[in-house]
């Protein structure tokens, strides 16, 4: 029986873009660029390593997300990912981590599922609670924080590594985990791969057929939300501190008004 893998990914605005909140205080997405999740794509690839060890896998990317995600799952197919599954809802907008993991879990459960592979974190919420509630949600066990993974005789292994020491970790599949930015580099798409990925199968699903309410997700269906915000202030000038035989008295001076000593 083939070992069925879902890879769960994101996209998320470029860090290193202009973001801005729009009126209804949600990230204006318009407004910068998007890509798939750095940490996703090790997730990624330890479910592609994970299915090279396999007699037979498929590998699923599933995403919840505007048009635009289907960005990153293009990236995930091109990587080597079999099939992806798009959640696209116009009442999901502005869904927090609780809402997420509910759509989440509805399409993971009709698409099938053995193992679901997830990345530690997101790189723009960067909670890292969601493994622990789909687990929850699917009423699986959690193997989370892996920097080394492995399925064997339907039991996933793997190594968690903390400051002072490291666990060895396992569980009866059907189970979630995931995996560190120390379980391995992630490879980079080759043009064979790119072009395959244009042929790869692209499920849509919304609201309706995951049998989930509006009111269950998005900002009327959120458990958290943004009371206010304001743009972070123009950058000024810094202080010069010209050592003229008194300038470690002027420093110390200086880092005492701004509480830093």
């Amino acid at each position: 029986m083939s070992l069925r893998i879902v890879v769960c990914v994101k996209y998320v605005p470029d860090a290193t873009g202009d973001r801005h909140f729009a009126d209804d205080l949600t990230l204006d997405r318009d407004d910068v660029d998007g890509l798939l999740s750095e940490l996703d794509e090790y997730a990624v690839e330890q479910a592609l390593q994970i299915a090279d060890e396999a007699d037979d896998a498929e590998i699923t990317v599933l995403t919840v997300g505007p048009e635009d995600a289907k960005d990153a799952l293009r990236k995930a197919l091109s990587m080597g990912a079999d099939k992806a599954v798009h959640v696209e809802d116009d009442d999901l907008h502005g869904s927090d981590v609780i809402g997420t993991s509910l759509v989440l879990a509805k399409a993971i459960e009709k698409t099938g599922y053995d193992l679901v592979v997830c990345g530690m974190a997101s790189t723009d919420g960067v909670m890292g609670v969601l493994p622990a509630l789909l687990s929850e949600r699917l009423g699986v066990p959690q193997v989370t924080l892996l920097s080394e993974v492995s399925v064997e005789d339907g039991t996933v292994k793997g190594r968690r590594d903390g400051d002072s020491a490291s666990e060895q970790l396992e569980a009866s599949l059907p189970a979630v985990v995931s995996v560190t930015d120390q379980s391995g580099e992630a490879r980079y798409p080759s043009f064979k791969g790119i072009m395959a990925a244009k042929k790869k199968p692209v499920e849509s699903l919304d609201l309706e057929d995951l049998e989930i309410e509006a009111d269950e997700v998005g900002l009327e269906g959120s458990w958290t939300a943004v009371d206010s915000a304001a743009e972070r202030p123009a950058r000024t000038a810094g202080t010069i501190v010209k050592d003229e035989g008194e300038g470690g008295k002027q420093l110390a001076a200086f880092l005492a008004e701004q509480k830093f000593i």
